[in-house]
């Protein structure tokens, strides 16, 4: 039965009030543990044709008569357009349109960055189009440029207004708090570099817009495209079967989309604009810099009573401020917390969101934090973890949380650092670290599948979601095969186009899983239901004793067994539709995912010189559909945090704003010689109270705690305290020199 709610939604923490028709989610959880297909390994539907290239990107589509385009940037940090002239460009050999400010949305008179999208053209081919960008003439003037973001927060340039939150008496606590620690913390911006860079393909057949685009969110973009050109949702189609990468910087259509609609309608062709490598690292988002004073006030006996912090968000020209304090408010059981987030307007090119935005670098400072306040009281770091374990969200209950199952898994890996540390020699140092992870990763409402099973006994599963690269195509054939009672080769996934399958989620925030997961289910669930009415009229048997197991119709005494395909042969050219939608989020509850990284790690004292040697995860996210792929995510999300741990740092010039680091060889992200051991565990219990699958989000967590455990590992070897992101080789060798300095002054350098 369909109802409407008014509820909360969530997407990478922000939230908002919003109207929903939701579907009443009747079926009950399947049992806890690996099922027949479900909790098990199964290697990827399309991993052939992945590896036999026959896939097809958005990179890939080549339309009869299709165009290129490209994108004029600002030379300037900030500066507005005086004067354009695109004669020249018009001219140039292949151009076929140009256009400028305020043609296409995203085309603006006043570039805030140096890199803001300010005209575009359409030629034959890409290097022709490129070269009559430098024709274009352009007058600009010049404006005053703000570059560090905490001058923008003392003049109040903000891209939103400061968030602030308080519960308890933060200021009585700490000063009545037996240990007080505090510290200031940065991360860096870094790019997400994905492998297939920002594109789009537009044509219209008509007056509908087709857009072939690499999108982790082909229904937003369909939203946005159609309000923005002012024409019906339902004149806009939007098609992404495979995408090469996105990490958060895909979830809406980007001014090269824009520009690509309008100069296809000028010219009559259909237009791709592809941005560059060089642009994919100067104006395709990025995971902005912070800086974090924080404070901790805790009893003698490790009891944390007050948790404080100012967080910097140095957002970019435009983009949203992210929940960097949610770890603090959220993660550990405290009564008294004071925090203020300000998202600070700077002439950098704009913040897009980042596998998990916000917590990666919150987590960062907070949990190095709680490791300085366990050396600074003395005790071990997961007993004081275990001491502030939250039972609720600000009284908020969980709908579900198995850290301290996580904890207890970890125990073992924890235990070894005794062993690691004997391995240190005078040069090469040794230690062990660790970081909780906190996250959410519930999904919602709403998403809806439908399941078409014909005359040959094969399931083909049909929603308009998307397959980020993340193996959802596959975790939806497992959950239709379980509920189906079919082999996994027996169903097949169409998706990406929203002219071809029902609305679906948003593949970002952790959310496609328990998003998209559960209406499959139900899909799956309705479609069986019909085949066992089916069955039961043919065999004259009563649907009770009726089942469908490994692809087999059977009754339960054992009299009946006959192949799907035999039972639905009768239908010929007719098909059994089933439909299903997910369910709404418990009401009431707080729905989070929840981890641990115990990390070891090996420090050359004398170059700076850190290697991880291995990464151990437990990790609490509901049911695991996959466990292969749920690995998968697991290994990746380390890696890249890795990456952004010891290496990699978006730099610019501070007087121009202009990016330095705009090539693969400037930017250096981990190889293969940078990966350590990786070893992964789940709890694998499902949250009951969270749709008829009970499975939370797992493309974000392992990417949470990794930069703190490092940093605490280095601690833990050498002694020092690291407060910023990459840990360098430079940075490295100033935390053993202030280590050093500290041990002069008599205070202990590490526990």
């Amino acid at each position: 039965m369909a109802r409407l709610i008014r509820t909360e939604k969530e997407v990478e923490g922000r939230f908002e009030e919003v109207w929903l028709v939701v579907e009443e989610d009747a079926l009950d959880q399947w049992p806890v543990g690996p099922l027949t297909t479900v909790g098990r390994d199964a290697e990827r539907k399309d991993a052939p044709e992945r590896v036999r290239g026959e896939v097809r990107y958005t990179a890939d589509i080549t339309l009869p008569g299709m165009l290129h385009g490209a994108i004029l940037r600002s030379p300037h940090a900030h500066a507005r357009v005086a004067k354009i002239d695109l004669s020249r460009a018009l001219s140039a050999p292949g151009v076929h349109a140009a256009i400028g400010p305020g043609d296409a949305h995203g085309l603006e008179e006043e570039a805030g960055w140096l890199g803001a999208p300010v005209a575009a053209v359409a030629a034959d081919t890409a290097a022709q189009a490129r070269a009559a960008l430098e024709l274009v003439d352009v007058e600009w003037e010049e404006l005053e440029i703000v570059l560090d973001p905490e001058a923008a927060v003392e003049r109040e340039l903000f891209t939103a207004e400061p968030t602030r939150y308080e519960r308890g008496d933060f200021d009585r606590a700490l000063a009545e708090a037996d240990v007080v620690v505090e510290g200031t913390y940065r991360t860096s911006v870094v790019l997400h570099n994905s492998m297939e860079t920002h594109q789009s393909v537009c044509e219209w057949v008509g007056d509908t817009l087709n857009v072939y685009i690499s999108t982790q969110y082909v229904w937003g973009v369909r939203d946005e495209i159609a309000t923005e050109l002012g024409i019906p949702r339902d004149k806009v189609r939007v098609v992404c079967e495979y995408m090469g990468g996105g990490f958060g910087s895909k979830n809406d259509a980007g001014e090269y989309t824009f520009a690509g609609a309008e100069l296809a309608k000028r010219t009559g062709r259909p237009v791709k604009c592809a941005l560059t490598r060089r642009e994919e690292n100067t104006a395709a988002g990025n995971r902005n810099a912070t800086i974090q004073k924080l404070k901790v006030g805790a009893r003698g006996d490790g009891t944390i009573v007050a948790l404080g912090g100012e967080f910097v968000n140095a957002v970019g020209w435009t983009g949203w401020s992210a929940m960097t304090e949610g770890p603090m408010q959220m993660l550990y059981a405290c009564e008294n917390v004071r925090t203020v987030r300000y998202g600070a307007q700077i002439n950098t090119p704009p913040m897009k969101a980042f596998r998990a935005p916000g917590f990666v670098e919150g987590t960062f400072g907070l949990e190095c934090l709680i490791d300085e306040l366990a050396a600074k009281l003395d005790v071990d770091p997961l007993e004081l973890r275990r001491k502030n374990y939250a039972d609720s969200n600000d009284g908020k209950p969980f709908s579900s949380k198995n850290l301290m199952e996580c904890y207890a898994l970890a125990q073992a890996q924890w235990d070894r650092r005794h062993d690691v540390r004997a391995r240190s020699t005078d040069t090469w140092k040794h230690g062990v670290g660790m970081a909780s992870q906190i996250w959410f990763g519930g999904g919602g409402p709403p998403s809806y599948a439908w399941i078409r099973v014909g005359s040959d006994g094969r399931a083909q599963v049909v929603t308009a979601m998307q397959d980020i690269g993340t193996g959802s195509r596959t975790a939806m054939a497992q959950i239709a095969a379980e509920e189906l009672g079919f082999p996994l080769d027996r169903v097949e996934v169409s998706l990406g186009d929203t002219s071809r399958g029902p609305f679906a989620s948003i593949s970002a925030g952790s959310s496609t899983i328990p998003s998209m997961g559960p209406a499959v289910r139900a899909a799956a669930a309705d479609a069986k239901r019909q085949l066992i009415e089916i069955a039961a009229q043919r065999y004259h048997l009563e649907e009770r004793v009726l089942d469908i197991v490994d692809g087999n119709v059977v009754s339960a005494d054992g009299n009946l067994s006959t192949p799907v395909e035999k039972l639905v042969e009768v239908l010929e050219d007719a098909q059994i539709l089933g439909k299903g939608a997910r369910g709404p989020n418990p009401t009431g509850m707080s729905v989070l995912t929840f981890g641990i990284h115990v990390v070891e790690v090996a420090v050359d004292i004398e170059t700076g010189e850190i290697v991880v040697d291995r990464v151990y995860a437990a990790h609490d996210v509901g049911r695991i559909v996959n466990t292969l792929g749920a690995r998968s995510q697991v290994e990746g999300g380390i890696i890249q945090g890795i990456g952004h741990t010891l290496s990699e740092v978006r730099l610019h010039d501070p007087a121009s704003g202009r990016i330095l680091t705009t090539t693969l060889d400037a930017y250096r992200m981990p190889t293969i010689a940078d990966v350590p051991e990786i070893v992964c565990e789940f709890v694998d219990q499902p949250d009951e109270h969270l749709t008829n699958l009970g499975s939370k989000g797992l493309g974000e967590p392992p990417i949470v705690p990794i930069a703190a455990a490092i940093a605490n590992a280095i601690r833990d070897a050498t002694g020092a305290d690291v407060h910023e992101l990459p840990i360098s080789r430079e940075e490295m060798l100033r935390a053993l020199e202030a280590a050093k300095k500290k041990e002069k002054r008599g205070a202990p350098a590490a526990v």
